[in-house]
């Protein structure tokens, strides 16, 4: 009988076991970035429940001021974030490289390196992980660092100026840097330039990190636009383009070929009948190429939209983003959830993806100081 008895409990701390290890399995490691300075910077590394969309944090590395914006590399072993003690001062800012413990998401410091820009607010990898590209805001420019087997950074390779300005002086009297997106075949990168109403273009060299003229020099958005961020399309056939001063999302056609953008079209991200003031902030689309997502500072919302074939976009509807300032987005590689960072709201909210698209609060926001950039382990 005691053996019997013995046997029942070791079956059961072993199912126990198993369960609570396959549970903890399922969670997906996330790093969100607290922009602020000295011991209020940091990087959360949170656990996001796949069954019931609940977060945690897991741990805090806070040797890092005005973390802005990251980039998690190919592989998920390093990731890149900047790091400023004065974001937008004189000096030029940083960018941070961490190895990445993938069972833990543990961050250790590797090396920084100068991003020969003031207000850094943009980093990507490209594919092979040899090339992180940075977006300089306040001094309108763009750079590239090539990365070491270890994921250092070696010192800045690329350096290019924009020039130029539009047509709102309060906003675009000189070039704003503030993407640098590198194309999914990464022969080609796109800047969006908020103060002079382009998206320069590229040619890529990822293995040199060497930037060389594209024979589309740069494409225009509507005067005033000022275009924000930009994402591809998993397809890689369109690229979409989000207008932070209009208030829009402009789609263009992608001719992976000879690495032009054709514009097509370009829609509101705000209900008609809103007065108020609002600025856009991210776009992202699902994993499985079926939706778009843009967020509304102001109005403090997010539009969601199917994506017809053609590339176009189609309005699903508008959903709070439950805080205040909506600034970054981040979808789960399932397309099951998307998060949200509230970033002057101080919180960090996740949805559930519908079946046709919609936004479903998933839970009460988690606090978390300043979140300004979700990224995830791949």
């Amino acid at each position: 009988m005691k053996s019997h008895i013995t046997l029942q409990l070791a079956v059961a701390t072993f199912l126990m076991t198993y369960f609570a290890s396959d549970s903890r399995s399922a969670d997906r490691l996330l790093f969100v970035s607290s922009f602020a300075g000295g011991e209020q910077g940091c990087i959360s590394t949170l656990r996001l429940d796949s069954a019931r969309g609940d977060l945690e944090i897991a741990s805090t590395m806070r040797d890092v001021e005005h973390p802005f914006f990251m980039a998690v590399a190919p592989g998920g072993k390093f990731l890149y974030s900047i790091h400023a003690e004065q974001f937008g001062g004189k000096m030029d800012e940083q960018v941070a490289a961490y190895s990445v413990d993938r069972a833990t998401g543990k961050l250790s410091l590797l090396n920084r390196q100068s991003s020969r820009g003031t207000a850094s607010c943009y980093l990507d990898v490209g594919q092979g992980g040899k090339t992180l590209v940075v977006a300089n805001y306040s001094s309108g420019s763009v750079t590239t660092l090539p990365i070491k087997s270890d994921g250092s950074l070696d010192q800045p390779k690329s350096f290019i100026q924009h020039r130029g300005s539009s047509i709102l002086p309060n906003r675009q009297s000189e070039p704003h840097a503030h993407c640098f997106v590198i194309s999914p075949d990464n022969r080609f990168a796109f800047a969006a330039d908020l103060g002079t109403d382009q998206i320069f273009g590229y040619r890529l060299d990822t293995t040199q990190s060497q930037l060389a003229p594209h024979s589309q020099p740069f494409v225009r958005t509507l005067p005033g636009a000022g275009p924000r961020h930009l994402t591809f399309h998993p397809n890689g056939k369109h690229v979409y383009v989000i207008n932070e001063l209009a208030n829009s999302i402009t789609l263009f056609d992608y001719q992976p070929a000879s690495g032009f953008l054709i514009e097509r079209t370009t829609l509101s991200t705000l209900p008609p009948d809103f007065h108020g003031k609002s600025h856009t902030a991210d776009v992202k689309i699902s994993p499985d190429g079926r939706f778009a997502y843009g967020t509304n500072r102001g109005h403090d919302s997010i539009a969601a939209y199917r994506i017809q074939p053609d590339g176009q976009l189609q309005l699903i509807h508008i959903e709070s983003s439950l805080g205040a300032g909506p600034q970054n987005l981040l979808i789960t590689a399932d397309s099951k959830f998307l998060l949200c960072a509230n970033m002057p709201g101080n919180n960090l909210a996740v949805f559930r993806i519908a079946a046709n698209g919609a936004l479903q609060p998933a839970g009460k926001p988690l606090p978390i100081t300043s979140p300004s950039c979700i990224q995830s382990l791949p």
